[in-house]
């Protein structure tokens, strides 16, 4: 009969990053803020420089899109799934890794020969950057306890907001100046610096490669095909009809399907690449609908005004970046502010206040006229940005409070994929209200016009009379000037449409307010014990 066994020796005791010295966490955080930086301002910094991508690299309108959907869906996918990797490779390694292979990747697009080229190029960008966005959340509230954690979710949340509001002025700036190449060439130096102060800096947690060798690769398909399929059906479903569109419909199905198949896998695996757990806490579930409204109203209100701008109003891209780099003045005031009140207020009555004035903002927005610019525009543009900075930080703050180790890193990238989902939903619903809302209200301007009493008759004679000095044809003088009155009623219903829009997302914010009152209020932070 054989023994006893001998007792296992006992597992180390992991590492509490919150030990080490004030100045080297600041370090670690600022080496990852910035890294977290690079990675969102990319999702925008050729929003103003696609034009001159689409020549430079002789692509058709549809092909050139691809630039934007193919990074989003990509990054899309590796948010939820950096928490497995940072437990599998630890944070050090994981984070190096993506902003090296970011920085190559970048390099890649600037040189990127075809179309086809730069979207693999760009889906790779997005793939290795996104595991940085999740990681560094995580990591802040790892390492910092007290009221220096309060500070986090502000200056991530700051970054979170301004990297994208500064992406097409850069990109812009950065194509007049020197070519639209140099929008990707200028990661370069600034990404081989994060890799390597990561790789020199980093120290939160050891690796646990045994995990890499249980991966449940039909969970991780399974997400991919999900998360990559909902972002294509929303990216391209308002230019193609949606679901009367052949391939939005075969990709919405599989989505579906790949969505079952991964909830499955989420419950049932031995090694899923995801884990649901922190839903079980009905304030980390709350936190994300948050971080899905706000979401959904950030990126598609950064999407329309400069939709508007260019479209109704006819501002070049100066004209729209110097209009909406506002938005970025008034956020970083708020950022200061938010970071001294997370330690003096409940975070449900600053995020009430937060959505409330993003409402107001919104509400303010939806009364456009065709005439609007920079100054009928600066005080809504001034209290959205004032007011995000009180909606990020406090959702952080309630989804992320009370959670430890790996399950923190599991809610990090779960909470960060809300609000991407959110923006993605928000920019694809405001682009179905423009195109229908649009023909809605041409139809029934022109129905209004051509009615019996209008003036519209006198006014297209006299038009017509007046183009009658350009051309000897009086027929044609005629079409000259229906043309010019037929682009002044689409004007007109394109700024409605555009209301109903702001309307919309105002609604969204104040319906949210609800969910406040029935989360639990996380503890208010005290001072950090003293170190010896």
């Amino acid at each position: 009969m054989a023994g006893p066994a001998s007792p296992a020796a006992p597992a180390p005791a992991p590492f509490d990053p919150s030990t080490l010295p004030r100045g080297r966490k600041f370090l670690i955080f600022g080496v990852m803020a910035f890294g977290q930086f690079l990675a969102l301002i990319d999702i925008q910094i050729v929003a103003a420089s696609l034009n001159s991508v689409q020549a430079g690299l002789s692509a058709g309108p549809d092909e050139i899109s691809w630039i934007q959907t193919g990074y989003l869906m990509a990054e899309l996918v590796m948010i939820p799934f950096a928490a497995f990797l940072a437990q599998a490779l630890s944070t050090r390694v994981l984070f190096a890794l993506s902003a090296g292979l970011f920085t190559a990747a970048s390099a890649l697009c600037g040189a990127a020969w075809d179309i086809e080229s730069m979207i693999l190029f760009r889906v790779v960008q997005g793939f290795v950057g996104g595991a940085m966005v999740p990681t560094v959340f995580a990591t802040g509230y790892a390492l910092f306890t007290g009221k220096d954690r309060a500070m986090i979710p502000a200056i991530l949340g700051s970054v979170s907001v301004l990297a994208p509001t500064l992406g097409p002025t850069l990109g812009g700036l950065l194509t007049d100046a020197v070519g639209w190449r140099w929008i990707f060439y200028i990661n370069v130096v600034p990404g081989i610096a994060v890799a390597a102060l990561s790789l020199m800096v980093i120290r939160v947690d050891a690796p646990n490669l045994g995990m890499l060798r249980r991966i449940d690769y039909s969970h991780l398909a399974a997400m991919a095909v999900f998360l990559g399929g909902i972002e294509y059906v929303l990216e391209e479903g308002p230019r193609r009809e949606w679901l009367s569109d052949p391939a939005i419909a075969t990709g919405a199905w599989l989505s579906l399907v790949a969505f079952l198949l991964f909830l499955e896998r989420s419950f049932r695996s031995g090694g899923p690449v995801v884990r649901l757990t922190p839903f079980r806490k009905p304030t980390f579930a709350f936190a994300c609908v948050f971080n899905l409204v706000i979401g959904f109203g950030i990126y598609a209100s950064t999407y329309l005004i400069p939709v508007y701008l260019g479209r109704v109003r006819g501002f070049s891209s100066e004209e729209i970046g110097t209009t909406v780099f506002v938005t970025g003045g008034a956020q970083l005031v708020s950022t200061f502010l938010v970071a001294r009140l997370s330690q003096r207020v409940d975070s449900r009555k600053i995020i009430v206040v937060g959505l409330t004035l993003f409402a107001a903002s919104l509400w303010w927005t939806a009364h456009l006229t065709s005439e609007w610019g920079f100054r009928e525009l600066l005080g809504p543009q001034l209290l959205r940005g004032f007011s995000v900075m009180l909606c990020i930080p406090p959702s952080v703050n309630l989804a992320l409070s009370g959670f430890e180790q790996a399950e923190l890193r599991y809610a990090s990238g779960l909470f960060n994929l809300m609000r991407n989902l959110g923006g993605a939903i928000g920019i694809a619903v405001v682009n179905t209200i423009l195109g229908d809302q649009t023909r809605i209200h041409a139809a029934r301007l022109g129905e209004t016009l051509g009615q019996p009493g209008r003036a519209a008759p006198d006014v297209v004679a006299a038009m017509a009379q007046r183009f009658g000095e350009l051309t000897p044809d009086p027929a044609h003088a005629l079409l000259m000037a229906q043309a010019q009155l037929g682009q002044v009623v689409a004007r007109q219903a394109l700024t409605l449409a555009f209301n109903e829009a702001f309307q919309l997302m105002a609604w969204m914010f104040l319906a949210a307010l609800v969910l406040a009152p029935l989360c639990k209020a996380p503890p208010l932070p005290a001072a950090a014990p003293a170190k010896p």
